[in-house]
């Protein structure tokens, strides 16, 4: 079975083939940030009219490079939600037009479940059941996952997800965006001994997230320095990257212990830094728990993870109509059991 997977959720176009006998046979990425760098931040508006542009063209171009046709798709999977509503719907009205063009089945993909997924195309993918972190630029949950589709919600971001935290204080320090790999780049040169910051949420039970109250404190630090010097930066980055890993780490540890499994998975695009991974590998390693996460290129919004997750909802027999419905907000515990 081959899958054409079609991830337009955000401000990245993603379309990939996913071939039940031989993986991944085609992967194309276009990232926007270019776009909307200037503004600070994503811009609805220009992120669905780039969507509009790239995703036939790239659908195209992924069929081309798999040597594949349209005759030898069996089926098309697209992020479905959550996300910013023109930009799913430019990816389900195209996934729906060409399923009535080519008479295959189309599916929509929930981009968190996509992320998820993406850890089991690893080659020691984790085994049912297991904690996992998701974590982004819009979401920060723990999950408890005992199959596919049955997820139960453990704990969540009450106000800020990481992502966005990470991109406002990037913008408080001057930094570009996205903010989570240029505040992972300053804090290099950090010295982690001269500001202490909270870790929100940690001194009370419970497995909920808020980085408001960081965000505000970071803030209230930086006008205090009056003038951002280069090592300021440097340091207050060092800084906050310590409080957000230090307290989802304390988190991860929690919801371990209190669901009794012992396998964590994370995913999302903030997964991918490098500081976030050592902590969470270090406190696994030492509680006898197994860590498992995506390479790092799955880690960011892609079509691949899209594409494999449609396969196993396809090979599993879920089908949907061909009316087209986006859900920009969509809580995983509402997913069916695939």
């Amino acid at each position: 079975m081959k899958v054409i997977g079609i991830e337009t959720s955000c401000d990245e176009t993603g379309v990939a083939i996913y071939d039940s006998d031989e993986g991944l046979i085609a992967d194309l990425l276009f990232s926007q940030i270019e776009l909307h760098q200037r503004y600070g931040g994503v811009v609805p508006e220009i992120a669905s009219r780039d969507h509009i542009r790239k995703t036939l063209p790239m659908i195209h171009e992924a069929l081309e490079k798999a040597g594949c046709t349209a005759r030898d798709i069996d089926g098309i999977a697209y992020t479905a939600g959550p996300g910013l509503i023109g930009a799913l719907l430019v990816g389900a009205s195209i996934a729906k037009s060409l399923a009535i063009a080519w008479e295959i089945p189309a599916l929509g993909i929930h981009h968190m479940e996509g992320h998820l997924l993406a850890a089991n195309m690893a080659e020691q993918p984790p085994s049912y059941p297991f904690v996992a972190l998701l974590v982004s630029g819009g979401h920060t949950q723990l999950m408890e996952c005992r199959q596919q589709g049955d997820y139960q919600l453990l704990g969540e971001s009450v106000d800020d997800a990481a992502g966005e935290a990470f991109d406002k204080v990037a913008k408080m320090l001057g930094l570009g965006y996205p903010g989570g790999p240029e505040i992972a780049k300053a804090a290099k040169d950090g010295d982690r001994n001269r500001f202490t910051f909270p870790r929100p949420m940690t001194n009370k039970p419970g497995l909920n997230f808020s980085f408001s109250g960081l965000k505000t404190f970071v803030l209230n630090t930086i006008y205090d320095l009056d003038h951002l010097e280069r090592q300021d930066i440097a340091d207050v980055a060092c800084e906050f990257e310590d409080a957000v890993v230090d307290t989802i780490r304390i988190k991860c540890e929690r919801a371990l212990e209190h669901s009794g499994l012992n396998s964590l998975v994370i995913a999302g695009g903030v997964s991918a830094n490098v500081h976030l991974r050592s902590v969470l590998d270090k406190m696994t390693r030492e509680r006898g728990y197994q860590l498992f996460y995506p390479e790092a290129k799955l880690c960011t919004d892609n079509g691949a993870m899209i594409a494999y997750a449609g396969w196993q909802r396809l090979l599993a027999g879920q089908s949907e109509s061909l009316d087209i419905h986006v859900r920009p907000r969509w809580p995983m515990d509402e997913l069916e059991s695939a």
